[in-house]
């Protein structure tokens, strides 16, 4: 008992520690949903008016403050983002149930939250890898393409993050959605080997219209697999905390 007090005490003072510095992300780190970049995957184009979407499981009723993706630039000509929209929708399953209840693939139904910034932080991955581009509004892809790739950080305030509401018996299905607005560059988001439920999603769309429609599947041009997309979700410092503690709990129960 008391050796377990110890580490629990020490584990929140390291999460806690951490807490006002947190903004890169590794994957020792605690995170509620990750979905690891695949260093030999592609990158896909996510530049305005283009916007993608991949959904992901909530099983706890958390706060988002933190969402960290990867991506890179076509042909490695590195530009400038101007900034950022995110978006996180409810989700239109397959068949009844959403709005569209005709549709054979899910995809994003209405838009639960969006945060729109210039205010993130990046970090470069290494090593650099081959990776291939791909825009599907025009079919155009190129394997090999470019090597490098970054993480990209976006610290979202409590008091306008987004609460998920699903719950380990109710779990709810979510989509996040990127695009970028660069000053220069065609900037694409990173795809990833980890897959989970449906494919990503693309569609056309620029903040201050109505809600895209005509989302499409993402596949990969060259065999037609699903691709999914790289991106983590954190909740705030205090869920961090939690998490912490029920691992130290979960511990506890198996010695």
């Amino acid at each position: 008992m008391h050796i377990f007090r110890k580490v629990t005490l020490a584990v929140a003072a390291v999460v806690l520690a951490a807490a006002p510095v947190l903004g890169h992300w590794d994957p020792t780190d605690p995170a509620k949903w990750v979905q690891l970049p695949d260093p030999n995957g592609w990158d896909v184009k996510a530049t305005m008016p283009k916007i993608l979407a991949d959904d992901f499981l909530c099983t706890r009723s958390l706060a988002i403050t933190d969402i960290h993706f990867w991506g890179s630039w076509q042909q490695d000509q590195i530009g400038q983002i101007s900034g950022v929209w995110l978006g996180i929708y409810s989700d239109d399953p397959v068949g009844p149930g959403g709005g569209d209840p005709g549709n054979i693939y899910s995809k994003p139904d209405q838009l639960a939250w969006s945060w729109e910034t210039d205010d993130f932080s990046i970090r470069p991955v290494d090593p650099p890898s081959s990776q291939g581009w791909y825009d599907p509004n025009t079919g155009l892809y190129m394997k090999p393409d470019h090597q490098q790739y970054f993480q990209y950080n976006v610290l979202i305030p409590k008091d306008q993050a987004f609460v998920q509401r699903g719950t380990t018996a109710d779990p709810v299905v979510y989509w996040l959605s990127i695009q970028v607005q660069t000053a220069s560059g065609e900037w694409g988001w990173k795809t990833s080997a980890m897959h989970w439920n449906d494919d990503a999603v693309w569609a056309d769309w620029s903040p201050g219209m109505p809600a895209p429609s005509g989302w499409q599947e993402l596949r990969d041009p060259l065999t037609g697999d699903s691709l999914d997309l790289a991106f983590v979700i954190t909740p705030e410092p205090a869920s961090l905390l939690l998490l912490a503690l029920g691992g130290c709990a979960l511990l506890r129960r198996r010695r």
